[in-house]
């Protein structure tokens, strides 16, 4: 691979991701915080990510197949975004905060296949193997993760802003227009040619009880990060981590996840096989939680962020590699949009109202009993971790 052709997809792959990391692992401190929301609306305006994925993927997939350019998509959808997440930076009212977030997921929702999509075509218009070049490319996905992490922990040390929370949203608009501007630098990417996704093919494999078994496991975990994602910021706060440390401290997630993907992964896979991989993945997330319902030492709850990189590289990269592996040639697209759909989609959407139902349940006279929380996605996930182990057969390991 050329490295101006590498630097291009990194670039992409890395301004993508930051531009999430910017704002999702700490708005909620916000929200709950000096906005003063309730668990139920805050689980709202994290729901506008979800149910954006639900949607414009489809719409954005067909555009770039068949109308526009895969960079121009990219460009104007992030220059959109990048306008709008300004606005949000002044909504302190729910409703109004709600529908500004829903208008920026449903254009940076957009956006998410379309990055590995340029990515994997241009692998193969030069002739590279994906599985050799591209996980030096998706490296950059939780390294932007980490970096812009303790990049807004350095801010907030600085100029002291994490009291308001407002910095996330100017970062998140930035990084916006820096991705929006660069993409137009993009290799160009025209539209393939136009054909029908094999959509209805995909949804048939549901009757394969393995799969089907996979697909809701899948579902149940991702609406369970969504514990992760609106409690470990006010939960880590109200243990005593300043807020100025609490996006540094999530990034060790994502640079664990870094590791993990170039390093263990494969390594895990030939060793296990996909099934018990996954399982492996799961766990950490059950341990992620023990470790919350502890509520003590604050060391721990730190280095355990550790424990959710692990569990997305082990479950949800290496799930997204079993359903390629279970696809033939002439749904490989559909499946893994069936995958994304029923899990970015409709698992975070339900996790987030899951989440902030329980958030609710468990305040009492404005503080959060995160032990009692916690314990909810502890079990959930114990339980599942069994029936998946239970009733999922081992297939043939990935190719």
């Amino acid at each position: 691979m050329s490295w101006q052709l590498y630097l291009a997809l990194s670039f992409a792959m890395f301004m993508e991701f930051a531009v999430w990391a910017a704002w999702m692992p700490v708005l909620a401190a916000r929200l709950l915080g000096p906005l003063k929301m309730t668990g139920k609306q805050t689980g709202w305006i994290y729901a506008t990510l979800p149910l954006a994925c639900i949607v414009s993927p489809l719409i954005s997939g067909q555009l770039a197949d068949k109308y526009v350019n895969t960079e121009i998509i990219l460009a104007v959808a992030h220059l959109a975004g990048a306008i709008l997440m300004f606005i949000a930076v002044n909504k302190t009212s729910f409703k109004s905060l709600f529908v500004v977030m829903l208008l920026y997921c449903l254009c940076y929702a957009a956006t998410l296949p379309l990055v590995n999509s340029l990515m994997f075509t241009h692998l193969a218009k030069n002739n590279l193997d994906p599985e050799v070049h591209s996980k030096w490319i998706f490296f950059w996905a939780p390294g932007a993760w980490a970096l812009i992490g303790w990049f807004l922990s350095g801010w907030r040390w600085k100029f002291k802003t994490g009291d308001k929370g407002r910095d996330c949203l100017y970062l998140a608009s930035i990084l916006s227009l820096i991705m929006g501007v660069g993409c137009f630098f993009l290799p160009d990417t025209p539209p393939a040619k136009a054909g029908t996704a094999p959509m209805l093919q995909a949804l048939s494999m549901l009757n394969n009880f393995n799969f089907l078994v996979f697909i809701i496991v899948s579902m149940i975990f991702f609406g369970l990060m969504q514990f992760y994602f609106l409690g470990t910021a006010p939960f880590m706060q109200d243990m005593g981590i300043p807020s100025k440390n609490v996006p540094a401290s999530m990034g060790i997630a994502q640079a664990v996840q870094a590791i993990a993907t170039v390093a263990i992964m494969v390594l895990l896979l030939k060793k296990l096989g996909p099934k018990w991989t996954l399982t492996v993945g799961a766990t950490f997330w059950l341990l992620l939680y023990v470790v919350y319902i502890r509520e003590k030492p604050r060391w721990l709850i730190v280095v355990c962020q550790g424990f959710h990189g692990m569990a997305y590289v082990l479950f949800v990269i290496v799930g997204q590699m079993f359903t390629n592996s279970v696809a033939s040639d002439e749904m490989r697209g559909s499946m893994q949009a069936l995958l994304f759909a029923a899990t970015t989609g409709v698992g975070l959407f339900l996790g987030t109202q899951f989440a902030g139902f329980v958030m609710d349940k468990f305040r009492k006279e404005g503080k959060f009993q995160w032990r009692q929380i916690f314990m909810v996605p502890a079990a959930i996930a114990l339980a599942s971790i069994l029936i998946f182990m239970l009733l999922f057969r081992t297939p043939a390991a990935p190719q």
